[in-house]
């Protein structure tokens, strides 16, 4: 069975990371070609307009594998230098991947998302937790630093005095705390966690494919480039717009009074 599980369901693509006995750990061998394969099949599949990440069992991801990190196993063993090249080819890589990845993604945190997890979690466009999720970015409490980019991630999701206290001093914070600090945009009961996410992932999926897919990329570019980068990037982006079938389609059903219905052209 493999580590990462992939289902198309129309246009919407659900993740499953599956490794449940172990609360689902992350950064494993080979973990960063399963997800970089994953994020390339949904880039090149022009059908599906939106993603969905989840953990199998009852946690979204408890983060990097600690029994590996006691025995100096997996991505953990050697010297410094290959533990280094192990984490930019391995963990780097799945993180790339999810930054990089073109259409929408939401995670359904189903349980507990700490250190790594957590910070996959952040790489989501939009998280939705369940009731009984917990969070925490706790490297500094197993001597380790947020070696995945979470010094740059988190303080991006939820600002920097919060994601300064998060990683200061090892604290969780229950689902109600995540709402209330933005690290979530909604809680639910943990029955209806993945039903409110296809909900979700469905309201995404009715606009139009390609701008959904340029919006996105001027959303990631804004968080560093400057703002002349965005606006030429946003007139380069809009000129190719108004060309679209889509648009044209949006257009004639604003005065027709009806929905549209978006093909990607």
């Amino acid at each position: 069975m493999s580590a990462l599980l992939f289902e198309k369901d129309g246009p919407v693509a659900l993740l499953t990371i599956n490794r449940p006995e172990a609360r689902n750990p992350l950064g494993e061998d080979g973990d960063g070609d399963l997800f970089a394969d994953a994020v390339e099949r949904i880039n090149n599949d022009r059908d599906i307009r939106c993603a969905i990440l989840t953990g199998a069992g009852k946690a979204f991801s408890a983060g990097g594998n600690l029994k590996a990190m006691r025995e100096r196993s997996g991505t953990f063993a050697g010297v410094g230098v290959h533990i280094r090249e192990r984490y930019r080819s391995g963990i780097h890589k799945m993180v790339r991947a999810l930054w990089n990845i073109d259409v929408p993604m939401i995670a359904a945190v189903n349980g507990p998302a700490i250190g790594l997890g957590n910070d996959v979690a952040c790489l989501a466009d939009m998280r939705i937790a369940a009731d009984i999720a917990v969070f925490g970015a706790t490297f500094l409490k197993v001597g380790l630093v947020p070696g995945d980019g979470g010094a740059w991630i988190l303080p991006r999701t939820i600002g920097m005095a919060r994601a300064a206290e998060l990683f200061y001093t090892g604290d969780t914070i229950d689902a109600a705390t995540a709402l209330k600090w933005g690290l979530v945009s909604k809680v639910v009961p943990a029955e209806q966690l993945m039903s409110e996410a296809r909900a979700l992932a469905a309201r995404v999926c009715r606009q139009p494919p390609d701008v959904l897919r340029m919006t996105k990329r001027l959303m990631r570019e804004g968080m560093a480039a400057s703002f002349d980068t965005i606006m030429e990037m946003s007139a380069a982006m809009q000129s190719l717009a108004h060309l679209t079938s889509d648009h044209a389609e949006a257009v004639s059903a604003f005065f027709d009074k009806r929905s549209p219905e978006f093909k990607g052209q």
